[in-house]
C-alpha cells in the first residue's frame, strides 16, 4: 500500500525512508495499520500468547510499556467475536483485535516516536503465523 503525503511517495518496505521522512517534515505521529489473515487460531484466542506479543513487540520497536496490558474477549455477535487488547506506551498506543471467526487480527501501532513499520508488520505476521499480511503506514502532523 503506498501513502502520499505532500507528493511524496513511501514504500512501507522501507523503513529508513519512512523514519527519515518522519523526522524531515517533524511528523507528531506514525502509525502503522497491519491486517493478518489466517492467523493460527490457537495464538489468536490465547489471552497469555497476546500478552506474549505485545511484550515482545514493544521490545521489538523500543518502546516503553505503560502499564499493563488490557486483554478482554467480548463481541456482539459471532462475526466480530475475539480479544482485544490495548497496551499504553509512553510515547502513545498500540491496539489490536482478533476476529475469531475469520482467524484474522487488526493491529494498529501508533507513536510519536519514530519506529520500523515494515520491521514490525513483519514480526506481526511471524507471531501469529498469517498466511497473509497487508500494512498501511499513515503520517500525523
Amino acid at each position: 500500500m503506498l501513502e502520499m503525503k505532500h507528493k511524496k511517495i513511501v514504500r512501507p518496505g522501507k523503513d529508513e525512508d519512512v523514519v527519515q521522512k518522519f523526522r524531515k517534515e517533524n511528523a507528531w505521529g506514525l502509525c502503522t495499520s497491519v491486517d493478518l489473515k489466517d492467523c493460527n487460531p490457537e495464538t489468536i484466542r490465547n489471552p497469555e500468547k497476546i500478552r506474549e506479543f505485545i511484550i515482545e513487540l514493544c521490545d521489538l520497536i523500543e518502546m516503553k510499556r505503560f502499564g499493563e496490558p488490557t486483554i478482554v474477549h467480548f463481541g456482539p455477535n459471532e462475526r466480530v467475536a475475539g480479544y482485544s487488547m490495548t497496551q499504553l506506551i509512553e510515547t502513545s498506543l498500540i491496539s489490536g483485535h482478533f476476529a475469531n471467526e475469520t482467524d484474522s487480527a487488526y493491529l494498529d501501532i501508533f507513536s510519536c516516536k519514530e519506529y520500523h513499520p515494515e520491521q514490525a508488520a513483519e514480526f506481526c505476521r511471524k507471531f501469529f503465523e498469517a498466511g497473509s499480511e497487508k500494512h498501511t503506514v499513515l503520517f500525523r502532523y
